[in-house]
């Protein structure tokens, strides 16, 4: 009766051991991919705010359509062109009069506004340097009255984008040790349950490699269960926040969140291994009377 009793409590602290080491693994895993779904998708709202930013340049009522032309042609061929758009002064007006709610030529009598010439940029090769650079060398042109952008706004924007991106990929190398130091603990508890058995195996002539690989094979099943849930929940989150604010267009390129998810069980899987090898290795390097 007693070691039927004995054998039923075995059981239940085997399967809450194996229970707690799954639970640990899928949502270490899950607040680390939820972390690099942020990151990655830093990144792409960090660029849409960049590519809001319009430089315009305005144009003398002088200046010859051909002129106009070669200049739209000129900014277009810049390899860090996003979109070129021109705003004929007439135009122009109409979108004044929208805002401010009435005509404002009917009492001026003509139109104060000049032709313009909107630019947007390519979020990577958006900087202050390079506009500035652009916008000095476009006022050289004789037929060009100004030239007109947010510089405070630009310079600020490139501030704290440099700055968020730092604090978050130091926050992730963080998380990625916390998840190492949690998934290693878990297991390493796990495995010293078990040590009784690993020292009585090693005695009965067993050898190191041949009493470690149930271990791993073992605790690669509970990663990769862990990993599926984990993957899981991510994908309903993901789907959620898709659904809630679907302006950030998380799958638009379905390679990013493809190669977090793959990450995310590459990273499992890994410590895993690592882990189990050697929680294993330090008992089998015990001498005997030092398990208990």
């Amino acid at each position: 009766m007693n070691q039927i009793l004995e054998e039923k409590f075995n059981k239940q602290r085997l399967i809450s051991s194996y229970f707690s080491v799954v639970v640990s693994i899928s949502l270490v895993l899950f607040l680390t991919g939820i972390l690099g779904v942020l990151l990655v998708n830093s990144k792409k709202v960090a660029d849409h705010f960049k590519e809001q930013i319009v430089m315009t340049i305005y144009v003398k009522d002088a200046a010859k359509e051909i002129q106009l032309k070669q200049l739209q042609k000129t900014l277009r061929l810049n390899v860090a062109t996003k979109k070129v758009n021109f705003v004929s002064k007439e135009e122009a007006s109409k979108r004044h009069a929208s805002e401010i709610g009435e005509d404002f030529m009917e009492f001026l009598g003509y139109n104060p506004l000049l032709n313009s010439i909107d630019v947007y940029f390519k979020a990577p090769f958006l900087n202050p340097a390079m506009v500035s650079k652009l916008s000095k060398d476009i006022t050289l042109y004789s037929y060009v009255n100004e030239v007109v952008y947010d510089r405070p706004l630009l310079e600020l924007l490139d501030e704290n984008i440099k700055k968020i991106t730092f604090w978050m990929l130091l926050a992730s190398g963080l998380f990625i040790f916390v998840a190492v130091l949690l998934i290693n603990s878990s297991i390493r508890l796990s495995i010293y349950s078990k040590r009784l058995i690993i020292k009585t195996m090693q005695l009965v002539g067993a050898n190191k490699s041949f009493i470690r690989r149930p271990f791993i094979k073992t605790h690669l099943l509970m990663s990769t269960l862990g990993s599926i849930i984990a993957m899981s929940a991510m994908a309903l989150v993901l789907y959620e926040i898709q659904k809630r604010f679907p302006e950030l267009q998380i799958f638009e390129n379905p390679l990013e969140p493809a190669l977090v998810f793959v990450g995310v069980f590459s990273l499992g899987l890994g410590i895993t291994i690592i882990s189990t090898f050697f929680a294993t290795q330090r008992y089998l390097n015990l001498k005997s009377d030092l398990v208990n």
